[in-house]
């Protein structure tokens, strides 16, 4: 099992060690064919890439925080992220077939 840190920020990086995930592989993007069958991601990821991991047989953990719009877009240290409810969510998401219309 391979433990996958999916960003590029250093203080999720650091809120996320301060919770015991490092050693990891740290990407700031991730290709889903590097994912194997009983792997762990966590990150942020778009709804299509988080499918590509369940699919892989993989584990999908975000890392949630509701942020006023004035701190959106900006670099947030590990405090910012603790003092604003931040915490991982495991998620799991499926590809399904087009709905016609």
């Amino acid at each position: 099992m391979t433990l996958w840190l999916v960003t590029r920020h250093a203080g999720a990086l650091e809120w996320l060690a301060r919770r015991g995930l490092q050693g990891g592989r740290i990407v700031p993007h991730l290709d889903p064919a590097w994912i194997q069958a009983g792997d762990r991601v966590v990150g942020t990821l778009p709804v299509q890439l988080v499918a590509a991991v369940c699919a892989r047989g993989a584990r999908y953990e975000h890392l949630s925080v509701m942020l006023p719009a004035e701190l959106r877009g900006r670099e947030l240290s590990a405090d910012t992220l603790e003092r604003h409810g931040a915490r991982l969510e495991p998620y799991y998401a499926e590809r399904i077939a087009a709905v016609r219309r």
